[in-house]
């Protein structure tokens, strides 16, 4: 029998078309034999998204702030927890491991969870690893906070970067993704100044103050951009991973984290070994790293949205080699801390590059695509001090030149890349399909 489709069922049909989009944004029709598109996300303009993204970019900075702040107090922890200098300085490896390891995963299990209750509970369950550190009076358990603290912020890093690509206009990515970095900066610059101070007074008040943030940013999540539940069912997330875009931007990770971290390491004996420098002046000349991200960062971030992610991502890739090369081989303590300051200003623009690449890799799957990427980047910088360090106790200025190799094979790998496997600039054109991008399909 014909089903008949009366005026009252039809208007009730539009009405709710109608309600979707309002809620979600412009439905773009299917092209004829795919998926059906999901809706473009949700672009506010500046002056409310800037309002909507402070808390962002402060979840930024909590990650590896959390990471890092130990280092000043090892000392302080092996005397607490009555143990060893080795075991407290694993602390670092308690965090880092879960972190680097679930990233595998977390940012796709957000898009399915939701983003918005994903890093709410994040933000919670990092706050309860915190709080296990600070009541710590024994290994096992701090050792088990720190664990959790990586988790936990394992599921807040890709889902913010996704969030803020979806939030700012597309021309002002770069400049977003400048200034999430350089407040990824500062957690990395600031951690071990405010670890040692905390330390002078009291270690456990550094932990006391990463549960109150976290239970601060947990009050302010970030809004649900992602495509609605309906549209997240259909296909399939994790195939839409497995894309050549995605790739290039794993590939460019790994290289750019590779030799940004080996050259960081090495520098730090290098100080040591070449200029006499003491603990306390070695870690004022590695901060210097991260304060140039910190004052840079968005202005740096600018030039993405000028000349696309191949001349901006070459540019950042041999500016860091060739930094390191040239520390290689100076004798000046001034110009050293001169090219360590250049050196990490490319390594903002490579961070911009890679969480561009990921998050416009595959729409239908942001916060997959740049946890995915994130995880290949903490590979690279987990393989450099295994692969340079002997290099470095034959030759200083051979390790310190591999370091540097690595970032321009990443600009070299962008200079061959086709043209189909980068976004063109602000205006590239997004992929039609979950997970498929022009000229991929």
């Amino acid at each position: 029998m014909t089903r008949v489709r009366t005026p009252a069922r039809a208007g009730t049909q539009i009405a709710r078309l109608g309600r979707a989009i309002a809620a979600h944004g412009t439905v773009r029709p299917a092209r004829r034999g795919r998926q059906p598109a999901y809706p473009e996300p949700v672009r506010s303009p500046a002056p409310t998204a800037a309002g909507r993204t402070w808390p962002l970019y402060a979840g930024g900075f909590l990650g590896p702030f959390g990471g890092a702040m130990v280092s000043p107090m090892l000392p302080e922890l092996r005397d607490a927890l009555h143990t060893t200098l080795t075991v407290a300085a694993g602390s670092l490896s308690a965090y880092l491991i879960p972190f680097s390891s679930i990233m595998l995963v977390s940012g796709t299990l957000a898009e399915r969870w939701g983003r918005r209750r994903t890093v709410r509970l994040a933000y919670l369950v990092s706050a309860l690893g915190s709080l296990a550190c600070a009541l710590a009076s024994g290994t096992w358990m701090f050792m088990s906070g720190r664990a959790v603290q990586g988790i936990a912020n394992a599921f807040t890093t890709p889902v913010l970067v996704a969030t803020i690509s979806d939030l700012v206009p597309e021309r002002q990515l770069g400049r977003a993704l400048g200034r999430y970095g350089s407040m990824q900066s500062a957690g990395v610059a600031f951690a071990p100044f405010v670890g040692g101070l905390a330390a002078a007074v009291q270690w456990r008040l550094a932990f006391a103050a990463s549960l109150l943030a976290a239970l601060v940013l947990a009050a302010l999540p970030p809004p649900e951009t992602s495509p609605p539940a309906a549209v997240r069912r259909s296909g399939s997330r994790w195939r839409s991973l497995l894309n050549p875009r995605l790739a290039l931007a794993c590939a460019i990770a790994v290289l750019l984290y590779f030799g940004w971290l080996g050259t960081t390491v090495l520098v730090a004996l290098l100080a040591a070994d070449r200029f006499g420098l003491g603990p306390d002046a070695r870690g004022l000349v590695v901060a210097v790293f991260g304060l140039a991200g910190v004052t840079a960062g968005a202005r740096l971030g600018r030039g993405l949205d000028r000349l696309g992610a191949r001349a901006y991502g070459m540019a950042g890739g041999l500016v860091l080699g060739a930094t390191g090369m040239l520390i290689a081989v100076t004798g000046s303590l001034a110009l050293l801390v001169a090219l360590i300051a250049v050196s990490g200003a490319g390594s903002i623009a490579g961070r911009v590059t890679v969480n561009s690449l990921a998050v416009r890799s595959t729409p239908a799957n942001r916060s997959g695509a740049t946890s995915l990427a994130l995880a290949w980047q903490f590979l690279g910088g987990a393989l450099a001090p295994v692969l340079l360090l002997p290099v470095y106790r034959g030759d200083p200025r051979l390790a310190l030149v591999g370091a540097g190799i690595a970032a321009v094979a990443a600009a070299g790998i962008l200079a061959v890349a086709p043209a189909r496997l980068l976004p063109a600039g602000a205006k590239a054109a997004e992929p039609d399909v979950a997970g498929s991008a022009p000229g991929l399909a």
